[in-house]
């Protein structure tokens, strides 16, 4: 009997009762699934938490469901659409372009191509399996082929060209390299051999492929899963074109000055246009007289550096002509396109956090989303970090990060879906990943299965639950504590702004707040400027730099650049995001480090062992002692579903010259973190011994409270383990009690204890 396999995503992360939502569902080994709509409680079946908790709640999907197993088209590539087969180019032409390849000994690969694999017919520009550019063709029974007597070399801009005579066969290959002291990965004092001008006849003519045209990729098919894309291409390319004649090498070498004249383009695709102070789309235009468009599929990295690049300038907005660059990724996926298995309209239910329970036999998959109440009805809301699960999703750390031991300091633990996410290479990375080719993963959707927005996942080599299945512990705590919460995502706040957040007393964030946009960013301070009130459970939020393209949050983007804890970093140049033109990076580098916001910002990461706080000075003074009421223990949170403590995993500290407000009061700190805990880079100027947690001040979680205009205030456990902390012992824990004084207080309008105003001194107290 075959393995059984099942799994899927959902349309949208926020909706609210009476809109729709689809689910895509893909199985192998069965074609039926039994399908239960359930509220998800709990997530992490740490010992000394409630464990795995779910209820099931009737709903319009529950009952059996036909399924079958759906493909996914992995690599971005360009399209031009050619219904009426004007790319069947009966005469002459050439094919040119400039090209940065990456990984030209992988395999074959496409450049700009009207080719069948299945059929052997049409004609291509590419690379062959040795690595070298070639130009073949097929007429339906036999491939000929012409190719260059150099290799490609990795990350060097060439500009090559095919020259077809159709009349007498003849094919002139034109390999040339571009002297760029920027762009390129070696200068001009390495003696390579990188020219080639080789001329040939080919005794065949290419026949139609009566398929599209392609840039990075040919035309394929197969039986089961029907019509798609191979010979994924690697690298960059940038200008190109067809011309309607066979040119000769002097026209070529004419090429590196100026463009042909229009009366001999086919077709040019400008890929320098297009540019706005937005940013640019999946669009490649054709300044050509036919507007032969392209559309780049699986969102090709635009805003990148072309063949011109001179160093100077590290923004598309002021030279828009040297970001020609389009990066493709042969494992690139934004997008799998599955056809929906089933839909319903969302009942009348209570806002939570819910997923569709896929079962088929011993197999289960819970496919999670969140609702929103219709219109906000409570003064709590959580929060729920869905661009930080977009940044971790599918993270493959644990599988394929060479450190991934020293990070978290213990042998890896695997678990099924690590093993799972491996077989799938097709559902995608994380931007914590790098593509094949090595170039940074900077795009990530929630159009494909994520294993990670799962309960019970745990890190991917790690002992401990991470990102969502974190938050459910908190989501556990005010289910047991008996709130009444409203659901709302970041998805939710890009979108609105302030007005996402302004119905509520208080904002609850999730334990890992850290990717964040700029429209998030102002309507945090908007709300607490206002009078709202923020309860910042994280560690290392409000950190990277996101964007959305407008009306689509289905796919964000961030560059990892020259600072921050990063898996990669961004090539020179490539810091603005093509998806609204901003710089990317930590918030910090932009002027607003969390510490303004919340009062602390990341200062340390570790994954042995997380640390209780002890009680400072200020946390008695008759201002802020109401949140210890009930708390008689001078350390707080010596237990934890988080490595132990509920200060740990990744850490976050007061620190005025960064903008925490000076009367934050330092309410709690932890001590005592091993050297697993080292300074985050930002901080380190220099390397030098000492930086670890053993020695360095620095290195410690401080719960921190103050106060905003309005009645405002925000409160900072500052660490991602606190969250985690808060269902220990059936939630009766001192954790639970010190959350408990401070949503009790914040959640009320009107003046927070300790704060009322003394009329005979003039001011608040």
């Amino acid at each position: 009997m075959a393995e059984i396999t099942l799994t899927g995503y959902c349309d949208r992360f926020s909706v609210k009762p009476g809109q729709e939502i689809k689910f895509m569902a893909s199985a192998e080994g069965t074609d039926r699934a039994d399908v239960q709509l359930v509220q998800l409680i709990h997530g992490d079946e740490t010992p000394g938490g409630p464990g795995f908790v779910e209820k099931e709640v009737p709903g319009p999907i529950d009952g059996s469901h036909s399924v079958y197993q759906q493909f996914t088209q992995v690599g971005n590539f360009a399209r031009v659409a050619d219904p009426e087969c004007r790319l069947a180019i009966e005469g002459s032409f050439t094919l040119w372009a400039y090209v940065w390849p990456t990984t030209p000994a992988k395999g074959r690969q496409g450049i700009l191509t009207r080719w069948s694999v299945e059929t052997n017919c049409g004609y291509a520009l590419g690379i062959n399996e040795a690595g070298v550019l070639e130009f073949w063709v097929g007429d339906g029974r036999k491939v000929e082929a012409v190719h260059a007597e150099v290799e490609l070399n990795p990350r060097q801009w060439y500009l090559v060209a095919a020259s077809y005579e159709r009349s007498s066969g003849r094919v002139f290959l034109y390999q040339k390299a571009v002297e760029n002291r920027y762009a390129n990965l070696w200068s001009k004092v390495v003696p390579l051999d990188m020219n080639s001008f080789v001329t040939e006849t080919l005794p065949i003519a290419p026949a139609d492929a009566e398929l599209d045209f392609l840039w990075a990729g040919s035309n394929d098919h197969n039986a089961e899963r029907g019509n798609f894309v191979n010979q994924l291409y690697n690298g960059k390319i940038d200008r190109c074109g067809i011309a309607t004649h066979a040119m000769s090498r002097e026209e070529l070498d004419r090429l590196r000055e100026t463009t042909p004249e229009q009366s001999q383009i086919f077709a040019y695709w400008d890929t320098s246009t297009g540019y706005s102070a937005n940013g640019i789309g999946d669009d490649l235009i054709d300044i050509g007289p036919h507007q032969f468009h392209a559309r780049g599929q699986n969102r090709p990295v635009r805003a990148a550096t072309g063949y011109n690049w001179n160093g100077k300038d590290d923004c598309f907005r002021l030279a828009p002509e040297q970001f020609g660059g389009v990066w493709f990724h042969d494992d690139a996926i934004t997008d799998c396109e599955w056809q929906p298995t089933f839909s319903m309209k969302v009942p009348e239910l209570k806002s939570g956090v819910y997923a569709a329970r896929l079962r088929a036999g011993e197999v289960e998959d819970h496919l999670c989303f969140f609702i929103r109440p219709k219109e906000p009805k409570a003064a709590i809301a959580m929060l729920m970090p869905t661009c930080s699960y977009l940044a971790y999703a599918n993270d493959r750390l644990g599988l394929d990060y060479p450190t991934s031991q020293l990070v978290s300091a213990h042998v890896p633990v695997f678990h099924k879906w690590d093993m799972e996410l491996s077989k799938h290479p097709e559902y995608g990375a994380s931007t914590y990943d790098s593509h094949s080719d090595g170039g940074g993963v900077c795009y990530s959707s929630r159009r494909r299965p994520i294993f990670n927005i799962r309960p019970r996942h745990r890190m991917a080599g790690a002992a401990v639950a991470w990102q969502f299945p974190a938050d459910l512990s908190v989501i556990y705590w005010l289910e047991k504590k008996g709130y009444d919460y409203d659901i709302i995502t970041d998805e939710d706040l890009h979108t609105e702004g302030v007005t996402c957040l302004s119905p509520y007393q208080v904002v609850i964030n999730g334990t890992h707040a850290e990717y964040y946009s700029e429209p998030m960013m102002d309507a945090t301070e908007d709300y607490l400027t206002a009078g709202g009130r923020v309860m910042y459970l994280s560690g290392n939020g409000y950190y990277w730099v996101v964007s959305f393209r407008e009306n689509d949050l289905g796919c964000m983007e961030v560059r990892k650049l020259d600072s921050g804890s990063r898996a990669w970093q961004a090539l020179p140049g490539e810091h603005y995001m093509a998806s609204n033109g901003e710089r990317s990076g930590i918030w910090r580098n932009r002027g607003r480090p969390p510490q303004k916001l919340v009062g602390t910002g990341f200062t340390s990461e570790g994954m042995d062992e997380s640390k209780p706080y002890r009680r400072m000075p200020d946390s008695y003074h008759k201002s802020v002692a109401w949140i210890f009421d009930g708390v008689e223990e001078e350390l707080i949170g010596d237990f934890g579903l988080a490595a132990g403590g509920a200060a740990g995993i990744e850490i976050d500290r007061y620190d005025l010259s960064l903008g925490t407000p000076p009367h934050t009061r330092i309410l709690a700190s932890s001590e005592g973190h091993s050297d697993n805990y080292p300074l985050v880079s930002e901080e380190i100027a220099f390397n030098f011994p000492g930086q670890g947690g053993t020695q360095d001040y620095r290195i410690r979680a401080d719960m921190t409270y103050f106060t905003t205009p309005n009645n405002g205030a925000v409160w900072s456990p500052s660490s991602i383990a606190w969250g985690q902390a808060l269902p220990w012992n059936e939630a009766d824990n001192n954790v639970s009690v010190v959350m408990g004084n401070v949503l009790d207080a914040f959640a009320k309008p009107g003046p927070l204890p300790g704060h009322e105003y003394d009329a005979e001194e003039k001011h608040w107290r």
